[in-house]
């Protein structure tokens, strides 16, 4: 079974992060959520990033605000996939700490990065490396896109 692990920095990030927890569960993929804190919780986040693999993850997704150090310290520890999801908080200058935070990671600790308060597609891309080695999942986004393409054909019809 694949599972994803959505974390974020604070329980304000929750309504960015919906968007991941709804479109994997969409895609019928188990997600477990938690609040791991860079600064205010580094055992928790050591303890997370170091063991993730053994709880039957296959994709983290962080979520992080302001100064934005949750995805790159996980990555850090953790020989997973991290998806960071820079999210535009009341601490942020608007979202561009949180962006460039996650963004500019040195050599060696990668950490793909989605659009501010883009949780959607990081939940999209979680699901696409899971698909890459899960035929249910990957025929699931196969549909997924062709739905995209339907409804632009359907909204250009409708301005005719």
């Amino acid at each position: 079974m694949n599972k994803v692990g959505i974390i974020m920095g604070s329980k304000s990030d929750l309504p960015v992060m919906q968007d991941a927890i709804d479109i994997l569960k969409d895609f019928n993929i188990e997600v477990e959520v938690d609040i791991v804190s860079a600064h205010r919780t580094p055992e928790k986040l050591f303890d997370y990033g170091k063991n993730a693999h053994t709880k039957g993850f296959t994709v983290i997704i962080a979520g992080a605000g302001g100064a934005a150090h949750l995805p790159g310290m996980i990555a850090s520890l953790s020989p997973l996939p991290v998806i960071g999801v820079p999210v535009k908080s009341s601490n942020s200058i608007d979202g561009w700490d949180s962006v460039l935070s996650i963004l500019q990671m040195p050599g060696g600790v990668p950490v793909a990065t989605v659009a501010l308060n883009g949780a959607k597609n990081a939940g999209i891309l979680a699901a696409q490396i899971i698909g890459s080695n899960n035929p249910s999942v990957l025929e699931k986004i196969i549909d997924y896109k062709e739905s995209l393409k339907q409804k632009v054909y359907e909204s250009a019809k409708d301005l005719k």
